[in-house]
């Protein structure tokens, strides 16, 4: 009998050919759930056990498993990518390079966003930025309800990106638009990018997939077939894609949960292995 799947998948490369029904099985059927963007069905998951498979934030998991959230990682990366493109200044006050931000108004969608998080570690770790000096404006609250978030919120119905064209913040992480008073905080970002990999060897992590730990618990061949056809998925994306190996994976997923536990967003360092379970580290 096929066990149908509440499943949270984003439109990705990797995952168009099972999104498609490109790659079926007989175990497995999925039901998917249309959020747009993705990220919005993130809170159902964590807060409701909204789904049985779900695209994952990788920041917003490891919060998650600090607050016990019944939730198992796959090894299997939906979405990684350079951020280096994602920092914004406004140029009217002024050239701004990453060492100017100490001490100033720098405005991020919600504390705990992925992207921020891999920001605000190359600033700190690689640039020297204290962020304790940064005065963050905030605009949603946590995916994980639990999480006490410090930073100051935006006012009501004001824009990030209006308020950084306003002048009432100094710079933005997490965002991307073309706008003529609106320059990159690292101006050549494919230098950037480059000189960052050679350093480091890690390609950014943002998403990846996670399953109910009911389901890991009580329907293990499911998730070994969701792991498979994820792979398989992965596998038909065209050149150029992103694709990990079990190396690339591990020392992206130390990196985040080191900038992680530095930043306050979970209370330790977790080993890779912590984020598996006893079937999921196996796949």
């Amino acid at each position: 009998m096929t066990l149908r799947l509440r499943t949270l998948l984003g439109g990705h490369p990797g995952t168009k050919a099972l999104k498609d029904g490109s790659i079926k099985s007989d175990l497995v059927a999925f039901d998917f759930a249309d959020y747009s963007p993705t990220n919005k069905g993130f809170k159902p998951m964590v807060r409701e056990g909204a789904f049985d498979v779900s695209e994952m934030a990788i920041v917003t998991y490891l919060m998650a498993k600090s607050f016990g959230k019944p939730m198992v990682l796959l090894p299997n990366v939906v979405l990684a990518r350079f951020q280096h493109a994602y920092a914004l200044y406004n140029a009217k006050s002024g050239t701004m390079t990453p060492s100017d931000l100490n001490g100033k108004r720098v405005g991020i969608r919600s504390f705990t966003t992925t992207t921020g998080a891999w920001l605000r570690g190359i600033l700190a770790n690689d640039y020297g930025v204290d962020l304790n000096s940064i005065d963050w404006v905030t605009f949603e609250d946590a995916h994980v309800a639990e999480f006490k978030d410090t930073t100051k919120r935006a006012p009501a119905g004001k824009q990030i990106v209006q308020m950084l064209v306003d002048g009432e913040l100094d710079a933005v992480l997490g965002e991307k638009v073309e706008h003529p008073d609106l320059k990159l905080l690292f101006p050549d970002v494919e230098r950037e990018e480059k000189s960052w990999f050679a350093k480091h060897g890690v390609t950014p992590i943002n998403h990846m997939v996670v399953v109910s730990a009911p389901l890991s618990q009580n329907h293990p061949d499911a998730v070994r077939e969701v792991s498979k056809l994820l792979r398989e998925s992965a596998a038909l994306a065209p050149p150029g894609s992103i694709r990990f190996n079990a190396d690339e994976m591990r020392r992206s997923l130390e990196m985040i949960i080191r900038y992680s536990a530095q930043q306050g967003l979970i209370p330790r360092a977790y080993a890779v292995d912590e984020l598996f379970d006893d079937l999921t580290r196996t796949l």
